[in-house]
């Protein structure tokens, strides 16, 4: 007999969904489609001779072997020591009981939820939020209470009501934040890690983007901010946040590299789960970053992506500004990788990617975005990955797709 597989998968499968932005990306593959759709780095500023070179000089050292070996399911010592050295520069007292590699921030994610969530768990995260998050989060049979964002991030005056209602924690991506842009101010940071202190509830803190700031002063993290306040141990960090960051915009994404920041009782059952899922994170990849990290490249290197990246966010605000309507907002980033645009009331921003696609440029709907299906009106546009010509043809493109669109909108609304 055949098996039915629909009626051996687990309840949770139910609540899986695929992303939005990996589904699209399959329709934008040709050549010929400008997308701004993905979350991708620029490849011309990957550095394929340094990276070739890092892994000759492992693979042909005294400890060439070891790279190809298993190791701890914590992470390569050498880089977690290398990570604790620079969170050290912000303030933060770590050790390696508090670190751990994991596969990407996404692999985190998955075992924050696997760790912490239970079915009906409430987790309070910010509209709209990183989408990546949400599809972890899901399987787990995660409930969210979302807090509105503006031009300075999290609105920490509607925070409070929400932690009223007793989530499990708080989701905050502060710095050039996942899908809008924006950029949590310092009062409003101060103000979250109070609150969360207040109401005994930890925050998760996702910081992928902190290094890519292309104008003003570097803000301090909520996990800095959070051991100022209080006296914790002179040797490790046992606070109310838990840090993530990654590799991937500052080196390559393909490394799948990634570290968590969180007091050793959090950390121990992290790698717990870890080890359930993938053992430990590629040997090879760790040692070849930790080799890179040598002789001050990576601070060298972060530099170079400032450059690309900041003249290609600045092609895209004065593309938009020459070629979208003018009642059409949208977010103008310090840093990061992305911009959110607002559309018009009424103006679904699926039908407009379905018109865009038509002339051969994509973005991604903001309504995948948020986790209660608002944001129809919006969406995400990523300006790492494409060169500034590009981003002016494509920018362009769109914009005769929006004038089209807001214009059929009054011609509506005059009818009517």
């Amino acid at each position: 007999m055949r098996t039915l597989w629909e009626h051996r998968f687990a309840q949770r499968t139910e609540r899986m969904a695929g992303s939005a932005i990996r589904e699209l990306l399959k329709l934008t593959e040709s050549p010929d489609v400008i997308s701004f759709a993905g979350g991708l780095p620029a490849p011309e500023v990957f550095p394929k001779d340094e990276f070739l070179a890092a892994a000759t000089r492992v693979l042909t050292g005294a400890n060439g072997a070891l790279a190809l070996q298993y190791g701890t399911t914590e992470g390569y010592r050498p880089l977690r020591e290398m990570i604790a050295r620079h969170t050290a520069r912000y303030g933060i007292n770590v050790n390696s009981d508090n670190l751990l590699i994991t596969s990407g921030s996404q692999q985190a994610l998955d075992l924050l939820g696997k760790i912490f969530i239970n079915r009906g768990d409430r987790i309070v995260v910010e509209a709209p939020t990183y989408l990546g998050a949400l599809q972890a989060w899901n399987a787990y049979g995660a409930e969210y209470v979302t807090v509105p964002l503006d031009q300075d991030g999290m609105n920490t005056d509607a925070l409070e009501a929400a932690l009223r209602t007793g989530p499990k924690f708080i989701y905050a991506l502060p710095n050039f934040q996942n899908p809008s842009g924006v950029t949590l101010t310092l009062a409003r940071r101060q103000r979250l890690v109070e609150l969360a202190e207040r109401y005994g509830v930890p925050i998760v803190e996702d910081d992928p983007y902190g290094q890519l700031r292309y104008e003003g002063e570097h803000l301090p993290s909520l996990v800095t901010l959070d051991a100022q306040r209080a006296d914790h141990c002179e040797l490790c960090y046992t606070g109310n946040v838990i840090y993530l960051s990654t590799f991937s915009k500052i080196l390559a994404p393909g490394l799948r590299v990634a570290w968590v920041v969180a007091p050793p009782n959090v950390i121990q059952k992290l790698t717990l789960a870890k080890q359930g899922a993938d053992l430990q994170t590629s040997t090879l990849n760790q040692m070849v970053i930790h080799e890179m990290s040598q002789g001050g490249f990576l601070d060298r290197h972060i530099q170079v992506i400032r450059e690309v990246y900041r003249a290609r966010r600045d092609a895209m605000l004065s593309a938009m500004q020459e070629h979208f309507p003018h009642s059409v907002k949208w977010t103008k980033p310090a840093g990061g990788l992305f911009l959110w645009g607002i559309l018009p009331e009424g103006i679904n921003a699926r039908h407009i990617l379905e018109a865009a696609i038509q002339d051969k440029v994509a973005f991604v709907p903001g309504a995948a975005f948020y986790p209660h299906g608002q944001g129809v009106n919006t969406m995400r546009l990523n300006f790492s990955n494409m060169p500034i010509a590009k981003i002016h043809d494509g920018i362009a493109r769109l914009g005769r797709v929006l004038v089209r669109a807001v214009g059929e909108a009054e011609e509506e609304r005059v009818l009517a």
